[in-house]
């Protein structure tokens, strides 16, 4: 998957006629191109180190729950500490994530983003994918769960958002020598 930089100055003109400012978080606070990057650039090291997963299967999880003891007899204690063993051992086990959950998880990790950068981070990786397929109703996360999407695609998503928050976003002006 190549994202061009006609794509990124495509992306540009959606983002300058957007109906509100796409730097600007949920917070209410504007944050640089560079910190949104940065928030990317974090996304998809933790893709590569834990894994993408195209969408979670959430029946997977649900398949050793026969394990689990449905017996009358059995006391609340017992219950608990079989459920507790269960959830401990079978669920959460596989640290893959989706694009959307890895973008949260940057925001909470703390040191490379926060809520305000993920918010941001999202609507640029949408700017993309809108530039990209040129449908104005496109968005990154179902582009991002598509059957025959890839990690490599992820990834070259997120390195385009990261190009294009440094290129376009607040800042950009002082990192690549633009005047206006």
């Amino acid at each position: 998957m190549v994202f061009t930089d006609e794509t990124l100055r495509t992306a540009a003109g959606l983002a300058a006629d957007s109906y509100r400012p796409v730097w600007t978080g949920p917070s209410g606070e504007e944050s640089s191109g560079e910190s949104v990057a940065r928030h990317l650039e974090a996304t998809a090291a933790l893709l590569d180190k834990d894994g993408w997963v195209r969408i979670y299967d959430c029946g997977k999880d649900w398949t050793t729950s026969a394990d689990l003891a449905d017996d009358d007899s059995m006391t609340v204690k017992a219950m608990l500490k079989s459920l507790l063993r269960w959830v401990r051992e079978d669920v959460g086990n596989d640290p893959q994530r989706t694009l959307s959950t890895a973008l949260r998880h940057v925001a909470e990790g703390g040191g490379h983003g926060d809520p305000g950068t993920a918010a941001i981070a999202s609507d640029v990786l949408d700017l993309l994918i809108r530039a990209h397929t040129g449908s104005d109703t496109a968005r990154a996360t179902p582009w991002s769960e598509r059957l025959t999407r890839t990690h490599a695609d992820i990834t070259a998503l997120l390195t385009a958002g990261a190009r294009f928050a440094r290129t376009y976003g607040p800042g950009a002006a002082e990192v690549t020598g633009k005047t206006d």
